[in-house]
């Protein structure tokens, strides 16, 4: 990868060294479902770099406290593994667990392209995947019988101008996507 330094450990590799334990392991499980592998394609890179892992800890944080964001991501994924480290238990672990199967199973069951941009799409952008995961558990806990009739939404401008590059992680436009996402799936069709 052009401009990047390949020994430079990331995030999640980082934290895999400093914050091991059983929530951390549970990261791991959900991100070797092979459901998730289908619906969120990563190059290989990716996946060696931890990016799944990765992905798995930002849909925990966001789903339970997107609205606590501020802006530093970093900063905000490190505060929720440490703090959900030090209280977690088998009970949580499978509330955890059970969420993300339960949105897992709903955009396979509902989203033709999984969380990629479209069919021929072979990877999955961060934005698209919190967007879209969150905005679906969120939902979900409204509604577990939501039925989607059209996903025209996902073509939206508002959708696009959501989860585009420059859809920063400002803490307004991380609700907006998310929440965007939910009320979409919640809004009668």
């Amino acid at each position: 990868m052009a401009g990047y330094d390949s020994d430079v450990l990331r995030d999640m590799e980082v934290r895999r060294g400093l914050k091991p334990g059983p929530f951390l392991t549970l990261i791991e499980e959900c991100a070797a479902f092979p459901l998730f592998k289908k619906l969120a394609p990563l190059s290989a890179y990716s996946e060696k770099r931890r990016e799944r892992e990765e992905f798995v800890l930002r849909f925990f944080a966001y789903m339970e406290n997107y609205e606590g964001f501020e802006h530093r991501v970093r900063v905000f994924l490190d505060d929720y593994l440490k703090k959900t480290q030090d209280n977690f238990s088998d009970v949580r672990a499978t509330e955890l667990r059970n969420a993300f199967t339960s949105m897992l199973n709903f955009v396979d069951a509902n989203f033709p392209n999984g969380f990629r941009k479209g069919a021929n799409h072979v990877r999955t952008p961060r934005i698209r995947f919190e967007a879209i995961s969150v905005g679906v558990a969120l939902a979900l806990k409204q509604n577990p019988n939501i039925k989607v009739k059209s996903l025209d939404w996902l073509e939206s401008p508002e959708f696009k101008e959501n989860t585009t590059s420059d859809a920063s992680n400002s803490r307004p436009k991380v609700i907006r996507r998310i929440e965007f996402v939910r009320d979409q799936l919640l809004a009668p069709q």
